[in-house]
């Protein structure tokens, strides 16, 4: 029988996208609890390197920030160089990269005949490039990553992939058309590529967190000038069992399960870590 304990992730090397956000943080350090080297990436480097610092001063574990474009495949490829040459054979990876923008968001959550007159408010008024922006972010930025990271995993015959889905890929939310579609092929996409991968010894899994107060979503949830939360909010609230936001620290557990060999049997799951909102009928 194995040991019942993340032990096999010690030393082990996992580079994460998106790594300097507000849950990218979190699940780094989380990481370097575990042992992990841990490889931070982000559009911003500054920040990256600051996140890694952070890992290395409160974990002991050793950790380094590097500036990656995950819509960019050189600027992808460019890390990865770095990363070899700092820790070598890359093992794990954790496409956190992602967000949404109100641009790609509608003003009202639905229709009705009153706002024929005021299509800019709908779904008929979304700025194209928006959207656009928000689905790549989210989709085509986790299928970059992992052509070019993935491609350690092939050689050492073994490794896992984790990408970061949303709750709001099973039922779409209102007025965030773009995300939800990016999150649901996300969800499609991990299970095709764990299929396509599963004799290699690579293992490909989501989390989907639930509602998770961010950067990106802020503006949707917290109203700026009181600081209490949008209607929104309060339904989101209302309609989460626990009553209550998810911190990002409860995301470590499921992140440490699926890159662990305790789940070496498990591929192609989307893992829902929501507090009870996938359960919740509304009565």
């Amino acid at each position: 029988m194995k040991n019942v304990n993340f032990d096999d992730l010690k030393g082990k090397v996992c580079v994460i996208t998106g790594g300097a956000g507000v849950i990218g943080s979190v699940i780094s350090t989380g990481l370097g609890y575990a042992g992990v080297k841990v490889v931070i990436l982000d559009i911003n480097e500054e920040l990256a390197q600051k996140t890694a610092d952070h890992v290395m001063q409160s974990t002991g574990s050793d950790s380094a920030g590097f500036m990656a474009d995950v819509l960019d495949k050189a600027s992808l490829e460019e890390a990865k160089k770095k990363i070899n040459a700092r820790f070598g054979t890359i093992d794990f990876l954790i496409n956190g990269a992602g967000g949404n923008s109100p641009k790609a968001t509608t003003q009202v959550e639905a229709m009705d005949r009153e706002h024929i007159n005021e299509l800019e408010k709908t779904f008929f008024g979304l700025d194209l490039s928006g959207f656009q922006w928000v689905y790549d972010l989210n989709f085509k930025g986790t299928l970059l990553p992992t052509m070019v990271f993935a491609t350690d995993m092939l050689k050492s015959g073994k490794g896992s992939i984790i990408n970061i889905s949303s709750m709001n890929s099973f039922r779409p939310l209102t007025k965030i058309p773009a995300y939800s579609a990016a999150k649901a092929s996300i969800n499609n996409f991990t299970q095709w590529l764990a299929v396509h991968l599963a004799k290699t010894g690579i293992r490909v899994n989501a989390v989907a967190p639930g509602f998770f107060l961010t950067n990106q979503n802020r503006f949707l949830l917290v109203d700026e000038k009181t600081g209490t939360p949008t209607p929104r909010g309060n339904k989101i609230i209302s309609g989460t069992p626990m009553g209550k936001y998810g911190d990002p620290e409860d995301l470590i557990g499921a992140v440490l399960y699926f890159l662990s060999d305790l789940s070496g049997f498990v591929t192609g799951v989307i893992l829902p870590v929501d507090g009870g909102f996938s359960a919740y009928g509304g009565v």
